[in-house]
């Protein structure tokens, strides 16, 4: 990601594709098309359109504030209206915020609770049943966990915790229809 300091004030986005002529299936001349960037913002997951200045240098994986002077309006949009490179960056940008923020997510781990009686949050989770889930509670209450390495090693069967979270994200990120949203907001 870019080394500029955000405002920490400031909701943050990461680019992941910037369109510098406007959309390629948008039918006005070129001197009326206005520069274009998707991106993903850092804290709920939510994949916005950012219509940009004249002069607006972005590159992919760039972080920006979303109040930054060189974003003209911004607009929150779905999975399906994301250009197609976009789309195929999403997931590797997914990826470098659960690094670089390991401890919000390992947290999830340390802090998940039931949602009803019958249905953990854990369990939302791909790959973690019954059995795995009892095994992440019962580890998590000898000690916290620290690191998705120290999660690895201390429940068996869970191989790659970052894969587990990325696949769940992008799952709430491209289902309209999922009853249960941990990670992505959506807008209603």
């Amino acid at each position: 990601m870019s080394d500029s300091q955000p405002d920490p004030d400031a909701e943050t986005a990461v680019i992941l594709d910037h369109l510098p002529h406007g959309r390629s299936d948008d039918d006005r001349p070129q001197y009326q098309k206005q520069p274009l960037a998707y991106a993903v913002t850092i804290d709920d997951f939510r994949l916005v359109e950012l219509t940009l200045v004249a002069d607006a240098d972005l590159s992919i994986d760039d972080t920006v504030d979303l109040d930054a002077d060189l974003i003209e309006t911004s607009r929150t949009v779905d999975y399906g209206d994301l250009s197609g490179g976009a789309q195929s960056e999403l997931a590797y940008v997914i990826e470098d915020v659960i690094e670089e923020e390991q401890q919000r997510f390992v947290d999830f781990f340390n802090d998940a609770r039931p949602i009803t009686t019958r249905l953990h949050s854990l369990n939302l989770l791909p790959g973690i049943g019954k059995k795995l889930r009892n095994a992440i509670l019962d580890e998590r209450k000898r000690k916290p966990f620290e690191s998705f390495e120290e999660l690895t090693e201390r429940v068996d069967g869970l191989h790659n915790p970052r894969e587990v979270l990325a696949d769940r994200i992008m799952e709430e990120i491209r289902e309209d229809d999922l009853k249960y949203r941990t990670f992505a907001r959506r807008e209603e």
